[in-house]
């Protein structure tokens, strides 16, 4: 008998990850990697560069799993809910016709982060790397918040922390006021002279991605004592607690009290981070429970896509976030 097999997807910044597992158990899965990240243009998110990739990988992982059907498959992908209209309009015809799928969701990657973290439970969830975004549910409606970008918000997040780290050094060398010494040093041995970053840095396509990596600088000057370091993580905590506080649903809406998971990469800095973080947490949402994330993105896409092929899927539909084009065919 051929057994049903559900197909996750996690596209990012850093590539393509496709995973293959059996219906009823998400956990564990096969997996394919691509390190090209799929592209973006004018248009949005490009549709064909992206099933370029996923449909060979999802042959693999079939034929290396001895073959079967996909009886559901789930996207999630970075910019989804603001450039994700090729996605929703070609995606959903061209999966059907080369791999037989009928169940679908096209989810932003805070769904899939979300769902990796907390699965179908109501709460909050803050993904932090370069950027940050939180979103909290309580099974009815979803509430976002930040994931503005590098120059109108992600506040708190990995590219946040690295610009006001820079700041602060060049504070410094300029003999102004609020400067820190540690994170100068810092920085002229990551980027070299003070007088050279602007032309390092404005030309790039990727700065956040360069001002996040001056982000664990801060933290380890933190470690080591520097004030200034220590007191721009906490002004990240406050905000980051903020925007926890501003997507978690209300007590009276969780009586058990509203599970808050905190996932991505930034929060691998550690304590310099985390124990603000813990207590911005305790003060801002005080009846919410800080829990760990169960799983990634990926494991998310995974967890939706299986609820979809058994019919238990209770995260909320969004035309956005969340989009499932097929059910009203299935």
């Amino acid at each position: 008998m051929s057994v049903s097999r559900v197909l996750g997807v996690d596209s990012g910044g850093s590539g393509l990850r496709v995973a293959l597992a059996e219906a009823g158990n998400p956990g564990k899965a096969e997996t394919e990697v691509s390190r090209e990240p799929v592209r973006t243009g004018a248009a949005g998110i490009d549709a064909k560069h992206l099933l370029d990739q996923l449909l060979p990988m999802a042959r693999a992982l079939l034929d290396r799993a001895g073959g079967g059907t996909v009886s559901a498959v789930a996207v999630g992908a970075a910019g989804m809910a603001t450039l994700g209209d090729r996605l929703r309009a070609e995606v959903p015809a061209a999966l059907a016709e080369s791999l037989g799928v009928r169940r679908l969701a096209l989810a932003a990657d805070a769904v899939t982060a979300y769902a990796g973290a907390l699965g179908q439970r109501p709460g909050a969830v803050v993904a932090a790397g370069t950027g940050m975004i939180a979103l909290g549910t309580d099974l009815s409606d979803w509430r976002r918040a930040d994931g503005w970008g590098h120059l109108l918000g992600d506040c708190g997040g990995g590219a946040w922390i690295g610009r006001a780290g820079l700041e602060a050094a060049l504070r410094v060398h300029d003999g102004r006021r609020g400067g820190s010494a540690a994170l100068l040093a810092r920085m002229e041995s990551v980027f070299g002279p003070a007088r050279e970053l602007p032309g390092m840095l404005y030309p790039r396509s990727d700065r956040p991605a360069v001002l996040a990596s001056f982000a664990p600088e801060v933290g380890r000057c933190a470690a080591d004592g520097d004030e200034v370091s220590a007191g721009i993580l906490a002004a990240a905590a406050q905000h980051i607690a903020e925007s926890a506080a501003a997507v978690c649903p209300p007590a009276t809406d969780v009586p058990e009290g509203c599970e808050v998971a905190l996932t991505g990469g930034l929060f691998r800095m550690g304590a310099p981070l985390l124990v603000p973080l813990r207590a911005e947490l305790a003060g801002q949402l005080p009846y919410a429970r800080p829990v760990s994330a169960a799983g990634d993105p990926l494991t998310g896409s995974l967890v939706i896509a299986s609820a979809l092929a058994t019919g238990s899927l209770r995260l909320p539909r969004h035309p956005d976030l969340l989009h499932v084009p097929t059910e009203q065919d299935s």
